[in-house]
């Protein structure tokens, strides 16, 4: 549905120039939530407001549905951002209006009636759970009600495409839970395309199916979130994975008892389900001190790691074999 080919944008002043997105390459498919993660200044948050043309391409493709919206006429432009909705971390209502006119407001340009627009927004309503609140101001609100205006008033088109830019940045743990939910139902229900940026590993695993992880202007790895999580191989991705799920890899400084192997046992999708200590327990006689652990959910999977200490002279052959079988990695962290 959308493929950007070669994409750069670069920002220049009198006293600098900054590379903000660099030869990217990258597909979303019809009907993905796709991820866009990486740290301040990685070149995100440009990269989505060049997919609806709010940032100018430098040079490269930018394909919609067939159609590169680089080469786009004015109105062809504005027909397109129709087609697109877009929702911003901090809101962007206006403060004037009541809910229910900043949910009509895209729908003004449309040549839609006041009645047909009214009940397009009480629609809407009904789906963000806010239908008391149509008559309110933004400023009676809490930041998840905002938000979930946002939604409303970024979906009234029937878009194709919802881009999302730091969506929950602004919001508590749990509303932004909320959220992601609203965003994911959104996407399965009215059949929109997402694509959000976010510098949060726990935003990309709670929703995602496909992610792409930016570092200074460029995408270095990109790929299913699933598969990202089990095997992530650029130190970037390593980094946003062992800090959202798995343990902080800081064991250099561990003492480690004499005679004892430290060891990392990672689950994924039906291993992280099975009781798989207890039956090396009883089958190898194994007698582990468990250190860390942690299961957590990735989509409809599950994935989970477990650090524990064995006795250095162990002979780690016919585990590691087991192991191997009911699709567990073994790593053989320290050996004192």
């Amino acid at each position: 549905m959308i493929k950007l080919k070669n994409v750069s944008k670069t920002f220049k002043d009198s006293l600098k120039e900054v590379k903000a997105v660099v030869e990217v390459d990258l597909q979303v498919n019809n009907g993905d939530v796709f991820g866009i993660v990486g740290s301040s200044g990685a070149g995100k948050s440009t990269l989505i407001r060049l997919l609806n043309r709010l940032e100018e391409v430098e040079c490269g493709e930018i394909i919609v549905d067939g159609v590169d919206i680089v080469n786009l006429t004015k109105e062809e432009l504005r027909y397109f951002r129709m087609q697109t909705g877009m929702i911003f971390q901090h809101f962007n209502l206006l403060w004037s209006r009541t809910v229910l006119e900043n949910i009509t407001l895209p729908l003004e340009i449309t040549g839609l009636s006041k009645e047909q627009r009214d009940n397009r927004a009480t629609e809407l309503l009904r789906i963000v759970d806010l239908e008391d609140k149509a008559n309110v101001y933004p400023s009676e609100l809490s930041g998840g009600q905002k938000q979930r205006v946002g939604i409303a008033r970024a979906v009234a088109n029937n878009p194709k495409i919802l881009l999302c830019d730091e969506a929950t940045s602004s919001l508590d743990p749990k509303t932004t839970d909320t959220i992601l939910d609203l965003i994911k139902t959104i996407n399965e229900k009215l059949g929109i395309t997402v694509v959000l940026i976010t510098h949060e590993m726990d935003v990309i695993r709670k929703i995602c199916n496909r992610v792409a992880v930016m570092d200074h202007g460029r995408v270095v790895e990109t790929g299913d979130v699933i598969d990202i999580f089990n095997n992530p191989k650029h130190d970037v991705t390593k980094g946003f994975v062992s800090k959202e799920v798995l343990f902080s890899n800081d064991f250099g400084e561990r003492v480690v008892p004499t005679n004892k192997k430290l060891l990392k046992l990672f689950f994924s999708n039906q291993s992280a389900k099975k009781s798989i200590i207890r039956e090396l327990i009883v089958k190898y006689d194994l007698n582990p001190n468990i250190i860390e652990g942690q299961i957590k959910a990735v989509q409809n999977n599950q994935i989970g790691f477990l650090i524990m200490e064995v006795d250095s002279d162990y002979n780690l052959s016919q585990i590691r074999k087991y192991l191997t079988k009911h699709n567990v990695e073994l790593e053989v962290l320290l050996n004192a």
